[in-house]
């Protein structure tokens, strides 16, 4: 027995020792994989991982996704299929800049006074830095992914198919320049989709004012000084008096204005008085019935939230400092009816800086999502995807069934920036041409805008393994996307109508959606709470394979999961149990004959392993990771530890030869396939262990899963 089963299991010692040796074998590439592990299979089983943002240090979140993962491809591998998991970083966008212009508000900078192509430069340097301190902690985590195909969303062929999609796309008229409602962030001075916005139930005052003979109310008076119009259902009897395009003069804000009826059946009846005014530059529905009626459309509000010179004494003045002073001044004119303090009311919000997002019309890059949503929809009613949990199709489905068209465009430089170019810009005779290359001819300048981060980690599936034309093309459908199920209506969709649009097939067939995970206390993590958990300290404190064991055991797909420290400590603990019950069996079977047949009793005790293993088997197969990994604990645990090995212990002793070598074959027999499949869950210790047991029999991530006699 080697010496190192004196003492204690120790991570830190084995971790990085037994990570360098896998990485070195070149098992993580399945083109590598040993033929007699292949002979029982050979089919590819391929897993392309959410590319973690290359913009600081992995958090929990992460380690459950690559937990999970390596835990797939750990059992796929070992069961002969040409297992390959394809790792990846993310540039992330807006999400990356964000964190960029916090660095540089640190250091009293801003990215307004920078040229763009040095800020691009320290961003790029920032990415790449923390991208390999990211992928160490991939490596510490122990995913076995193939380094040797690892994608950065930046990578220059990367850009090149980003960017050649939006081509195609744009001749084959799905995608369309327009100049439309978008979602500002007056912080950051980009626009946002709509799965980048917050929606956040808020108490605000409701206004009612007093326009001409009418009663409106809205929680927004600073974008009142444009109202002209005055909207009404065409059936509402109250009203029926005044014709649409009826003029009445009102006495307004700053002074009387001409009002013009508006009829159109956008208006409840039933919500307040049934008569409202619109600000169509400040807001999506006032917009579209600006667009139907072809109203004048004008902005009140700047790119930076304050007001502008419509706004007469108010100009430049921000619109939360504004608001009371507005109500001031039409209460002074006898014009504020009522005011209900307590009223409540959804507010967008930026979903990184929680800026309120101010609804302002650009000419912006869209994606006409209706077509690809209902490729996508079609694709679930033919049973092409598969959701765990069950529940969540119907949320995929509910975005895919309220698509609306896709803003593209960003207003920032760290990005993939788009291929299109303007001649004779804001003017009637403007040209617009999408190409890689600057079209023939002078005067022609370049989009200045950068692709929303979801357009290009949308087509992942198709970047990382080439299709159709490239070396890993045969990877194409991948077999299983795993991702927290808060990207269910944000990258899910994106990549599975990429996949039908560009590759002609679903890019994955199963989607398994793993939850949040939160704190001891079930809290969301944030660093402004302080509880953030590092999942590398819990590693460095417990080991990788405790803190992983504890990610899966009792965590069902969809669930959120609260991180508790003693659980890990558990893990530990029990992986000290499984050190022990090692060092017992190379103990008490040194120099046993392995070929002495098993009596009764100890085939018995075989059958029971080989029911587990079936049972097992079929619960990883169908992603029932959770139960698997308890049920094995509790064998290892409790059957093996507390019972067979507590037994065995007078027959070891005994006079009976026969029954002792029966017994010491059958031990090292329980304990070879409870290594084995214990590997995807914790796969260090039992590599280690393996490595003493099996002296001359390779690694155990490349040996043939236990088979399921049972």
């Amino acid at each position: 027995m080697d010496d190192k089963f004196l003492g204690p299991y120790e991570p830190a010692h084995t971790e990085s020792r037994i990570y360098e040796a896998w990485e070195k074998s070149g098992y993580f590439n399945p083109d590598n994989l040993p033929e007699e592990l292949l002979a029982h299979n050979g089919k590819p089983f391929t897993i392309v991982m959410p590319p973690p943002n290359a913009n600081g240090n992995l958090h929990a979140g992460h380690a459950l996704f690559i937990a999970l993962e390596d835990l797939f491809t750990r059992f796929r591998r070992m069961q002969g299929y040409r297992a390959l998991w394809i790792p990846g970083a993310d540039h992330a966008g807006f999400e990356t800049q964000v964190v960029y212009e916090k660095k540089l508000e640190k250091e009293g900078r801003s990215r307004f006074s920078m040229d763009p192509k040095d800020l691009y430069g320290e961003i790029l340097a920032f990415t790449l830095m923390n991208k390999k301190n990211m992928e160490g902690q991939v490596r510490a985590l122990g995913a076995s992914c193939d380094w040797s195909r690892e994608k950065f969303t930046l990578d220059p062929d990367v850009i090149e198919r980003v960017q050649q999609t939006f081509v195609k796309m744009h001749d084959d008229g799905l995608v369309y320049r327009g100049k439309r409602t978008v979602n500002w962030c007056p912080k950051h001075q980009t626009s946002l989709s709509d799965v980048e916005t917050e929606s956040v139930e808020e108490t605000t005052p409701f206004y009612t004012f007093k326009y001409g003979p009418f009663d409106i109310g809205t929680v927004r008076p600073e974008t009142k000084f444009g109202d002209k119009y005055v909207v009404m259902h065409p059936d509402d009897a109250r009203y029926a008096e005044y014709k649409h395009g009826d003029k009445l003069t009102v006495e307004w804000i700053n002074g009387p204005i001409e009002a013009t009826i508006i009829k159109d059946e956008a208006v409840e009846m039933d919500f307040g008085t049934g008569v409202m005014t619109i600000t169509p530059w400040h807001s999506q529905i006032d917009f579209e019935i600006a667009k139907r009626h072809g109203l004048d459309m004008e902005q009140i509000i700047d790119w930076r939230g304050k007001l502008l010179p419509i706004a007469g004494e108010f100009e430049g003045m921000k619109i939360t400092e504004a608001r009371a002073k507005i109500v001031e001044k039409l209460a002074s004119k006898g014009l504020v009816v009522s005011t209900d303090e307590k009223y409540t009311n959804v507010v967008k919000r930026c979903y990184k800086c929680a800026t309120m997002i101010e609804p302002q019309i650009k000419d912006q890059w869209f994606v006409t999502m209706a077509p690809l949503a209902k490729m996508a929809l079609d694709a679930a009613d033919r049973k092409e995807l598969t959701f765990i949990p069950e529940y969540q199709e119907k949320v995929f489905r509910y975005w895919m069934e309220n698509a609306l068209d896709w803003n593209i465009s960003r207003q920032i430089v760290w990005g993939i920036q788009i291929p299109a170019w303007f001649r004779n810009r804001n003017t009637d005779t403007e040209e617009i041409v999408a190409s890689l290359q600057k079209p023939s001819g002078d005067g022609w300048e370049k989009d200045t805008d950068t692709f929303d981060t979801w357009f290009s980690s949308g087509q992942w599936p198709l970047i990382t393994t080439g299709f159709p034309d490239g070396k890993d093309a045969t990877h194409y459908p991948t077999d299983v996307m795993e991702s927290g199920y808060d990207l269910v209506f944000k990258w899910i969709p994106r990549m599975i109508i990429f996949g039908l649009y560009l590759g002609k097939k679903t890019p994955f067939h199963t989607i398994y959606l793993h939850g949040l995970v939160n704190d001891a206390n079930g809290k969301k993590m944030s660093k402004s709470k302080g509880n953030v958990i590092n999942p590398l300290d819990l590693t460095d404190k417990f080991g990788t394979d405790a803190l992983r064991m504890g990610l899966i055991v009792g965590n069902t797909p969809g669930t959120d999961l609260a991180l508790r420290e003693d659980k890990i400590k558990g893990y530990k603990n029990f992986a000290n149990k499984l050190w022990n019950i090692s060092r017992f069996v190379l103990t008490e079977t040194e120099g046993a004959d392995l070929s002495v047949p098993l009596t009764s009793v100890d085939q018995e005790l075989r059958a029971e392993l080989d029911a587990l293993i079936a049972d097992v088997t079929k619960d990883l197969e169908e992603y029932r990771v959770y139960l698997a990994a308890e049920k094995i604990y509790h064998y290892a645990w409790h059957r093996l530890a507390d019972d067979i090995l507590e037994t065995s212990k007078p027959i070891l002793t005994g006079s009976d030869a026969a029954a002792r070598a029966s017994r010491q074959n059958l031990l090292r027999s329980l304990l070879a396939d409870v290594l084995k499949l214990l590997h995807p869950f914790m796969p260090f210790v039992t590599e280690e262990i393996w490595a003493s047991l099996m002296p001359n029999q390779g690694l155990l991530m490349v040996t043939k899963w236990p088979s399921t006699k049972a």
